[in-house]
């Protein structure tokens, strides 16, 4: 067993926790300073033209990768289960599919979106002053998947084994990296949007690199040899793509469900679409606690559930919950206090901080319900009942999301105070459904270890 390896199905739950979801939120909180660096720099140096080339660039991309994003969940949650029943030898067959699928699919991902780029751009209205620089953001960030397919892969697998510290250490290394490659691409070189793609791309290949390199030297199950790849079964791909398939469907129908609003708003003009691209990433801050917990929780709960202790599973959930809800307080007091303070870090143009404080004073109620959404999730992913989550998530997005931002914000004539209203309304929605198939106990149902059919 690798010495980062840890058992999370003993001990105090609330102690087990914080340490795993700390180093969690603060990968995830250093992840997401990639895209708001980028818009930082771009925003500083570039204009709001190249700002919106940024924001719907990454968009773009960001739904791209999204489609493949829920192998690594299903891995995860695989991994962790195994742990929990102490069963290595599926444990490595699971990682050594995962890493062959995802190679596969960053490989024909990365052919098929680069030939389909302009389509897709005009697709959603790009505003014809940023579709230049839309168009190299998003043709940079694609020639990089396969490092962010990487990355993320590697830290799934680190997860499931009960690892959140080495994750961290080296994503913090890479967005160092970034911050220091924008500011020379962007502010020096005037690259604009190319440079801060390019810096990105740069930084998520280091992190990789970073994970492979200490796997190989900490005595990794698996050891990046030809043989091991040659590991995978199909029948653990199967089950990855059982767990992970409605987990990706439901990250593309929510990313679906916001470029929806990116093309509402770039029907607005370039300053609407800047505005909201730069509320974009302070609403991505605000949300992490709440994407924390959930990856917490699940990794916790899928070990716990593999060891058949359902109560501790469900107690992570409900610490969790609490943790992340008092964060988001904090984050939500700051959003409403100093709204022009916080756009005033993207841009000094009047007419873009005002559009964006407009997008904010509706969104900024999303961060109350979210975190209790993410949570439970965490726990129905962790029991391996993905497809509760991706029906939840579908109708979330499509069913509330979209209706409501085009209802309040176009038919109803709000503006951007009446699109940033989707966002909570689709929350609640969501949190009420999640609340009644808690209830009902259907989660404690075996998707995974010791499930005949999925053994066939």
């Amino acid at each position: 067993m690798a010495r980062f390896e840890k058992d999370l199905s003993r001990g105090s739950v609330v102690k087990q926790l914080i340490l795993f979801s700390l180093p969690v939120l603060l990968s995830n909180l250093i992840q997401s300073l990639y895209s708001t660096v980028d818009m930082l720099v771009v925003g500083q140096f570039a204009g709001a033209a190249s700002m919106s080339g940024v924001n719907i660039g990454g968009q773009v991309s960001f739904l791209i990768t999204n489609m493949v994003f829920g192998l690594s969940v299903g891995a995860t949650v695989l991994i962790g289960q195994y742990k929990g029943a102490d069963d290595r030898k599926s444990m490595q067959e699971t990682i050594a599919t995962l890493f062959v699928s995802l190679l596969v699919a960053a490989l024909v991902l990365t052919v098929v979106t680069i030939g389909f780029q302009t389509p897709l751009l005009r697709l959603i209205q790009t505003p014809p002053e940023s579709f230049d620089e839309a168009k190299i953001y998003f043709f940079i960030s694609m020639l990089g998947t396969i490092f962010i397919f990487g990355y993320n892969a590697l830290s799934a697998v680190m997860r499931g084994l009960g690892d959140s510290r080495n994750p961290l250490i080296f994503v913090g290394v890479a967005c160092g990296t970034n911050i220091v490659l924008d500011l020379l691409f962007v502010a020096k070189f005037g690259m604009g949007a190319a440079g801060a793609a390019l810096a990105t791309v740069m930084s998520q290949a280091l992190s990789m690199i970073l994970c492979i390199v200490y796997l190989k030297r900490n005595n990794f199950i698996f050891d990046f040899s030809l043989n091991s790849f040659r590991g995978a079964t199909k029948k653990q791909l199967k089950l990855i793509l059982k767990i992970g398939i409605p987990t990706s469907i439901q990250n593309v129908a929510t990313s679906a469900s916001f470029l929806f609003l990116t093309t509402l708003v770039n029907s607005l003009g370039v300053m609407a679409s800047a505005a909201v691209g730069a509320v974009g990433k302070l609403n991505g801050f605000a949300i992490l606690p709440g994407i924390a917990m959930s990856t917490s929780v699940s990794a916790m709960s899928a070990q716990n559930i593999g060891a058949e202790k359902f109560d501790r599973a469900s107690k992570t959930m409900f610490v969790g919950m609490a943790i992340a809800m008092g964060i988001s307080a904090v984050i939500f007091a700051v959003i409403t206090l100093f709204p022009e303070a916080c756009m005033n870090l993207f841009s000094t143009e009047p007419e873009l901080i005002e559009k964006g404080v407009e997008y904010m004073k509706a969104f900024k109620y999303d961060y109350f319900i979210a975190p209790l959404c993410f949570c439970l999730n965490g726990l129905f992913i962790g029991s391996g009942h993905t497809t509760f989550s991706l029906v939840n998530g579908i109708m979330s997005s499509l069913l509330f999301r979209i209706p409501a931002s085009y209802l309040f914000g176009i038919a109803f004539g709000l503006g951007l105070f009446g699109v940033g209203l989707g966002g909570p309304i689709a929350s609640a929605a969501s949190l009420v459904f999640a609340i009644i198939f808690y209830l009902t106990g259907k989660w404690k149902k075996r998707v995974v270890h010791g499930q005949k059919e999925m053994d066939n």
